[in-house]
């Protein structure tokens, strides 16, 4: 049998826990001019503030 994986976060402070869910990892792709190929830039972003992280440079 397969292990059950736990999705409630597990600590004493609840009111950190429930701030830890409104933050998202953002991946954007960025093109490197010289060469074409792509690299990643990643973030860990608000969720408030990710549509501002995707549209910067």
């Amino acid at each position: 049998m397969a292990k059950v994986a736990k999705t409630a976060i597990k600590t004493k402070d609840q009111k950190a826990a429930a701030e830890a869910k409104n933050y998202t990892k953002v991946i954007r792709a960025i093109k490197l001019e010289d060469t074409g190929a792509y690299s990643f830039k990643e973030a860990i972003v608000h969720k408030d503030k990710i549509k501002d992280f995707l549209a910067a440079k």
